[in-house]
């Protein structure tokens, strides 16, 4: 791991020896290789926690997939057949409200026919009094 030979090894001890002592390099070898252990056991740990992450993730994903293609592919033939049912009576309505080109001159024709025919209403009112030369406006009876 990190690339130290049996020489640098041991230079390293040697200066251990003399800078802890005999009696504190035990308990200071120990302790860094519990350091060690436990940085490796995290980091593995840390390791697998990611990878098993991403397989979930990778997981779901194509999860959702093949469901929407199910979902899809299942669903396709009954809207298909749903989509024709309402274009078809659609089109039967839009034939049912729209008018034919000679039914649309025969309508004008009679529209006309009818205007021509009919007069407007002339209202007679009738009035309370005779009317003088110096009362300009008519008053209406209750």
């Amino acid at each position: 791991m990190f690339d130290i030979g049996f020489s640098e090894l041991l230079l390293v001890m040697i200066i251990g020896l003399v800078v802890l002592g005999p009696e504190r390099l035990p308990i200071a070898v120990k302790t860094v290789v519990g350091w060690i252990r436990a940085l490796r056991s995290l980091a593995a740990n840390v390791q697998n926690e990611l990878a098993q992450e991403l397989k979930l993730q990778e997981l779901q994903e194509s999860l959702k997939k093949m469901e929407e293609k199910a979902d899809m592919q299942s669903l396709s033939p009954e809207l298909k057949a749903s989509m024709e049912e309402l274009r078809e009576a659609a089109e039967s309505l839009k034939n049912t409200y729209q008018l034919r080109p000679d039914e649309v001159k025969e309508l004008e024709e009679d529209e006309t026919h009818f205007h021509s025919s009919v007069s407007p209403p002339t209202v007679k009112l009738p009035l309370s009094e005779p009317l003088d030369s110096e009362q300009s406006e008519p008053t209406l009876k209750p």
